[in-house]
């Protein structure tokens, strides 16, 4: 909602700056969506690990807690 906010008013000022921004934001988009993948398996791998590193700790702490 804020970025449509913003898009109007960047029509209201200068419309082809927008009408251009319309028109460029599908192939931004496109050519970050390989980043945003990436970044989705880095983190997954990641959390993998955290888990593996600190499972023996969290099997030990487990009857202790209340």
């Amino acid at each position: 909602m804020f970025t449509f906010l913003i898009w109007c008013i960047l029509f209201v000022l200068c419309w082809p700056l927008a009408v251009l921004a319309l028109i460029a934001y599908p192939f931004i988009w496109l050519i970050l969506l390989p980043f945003r993948i990436v970044g989705v398996a880095v983190h997954g791998v990641l959390e993998v690990i955290f888990l593996a590193i600190t499972l023996p700790f969290r099997l030990l702490a487990a009857p202790f807690r209340v």
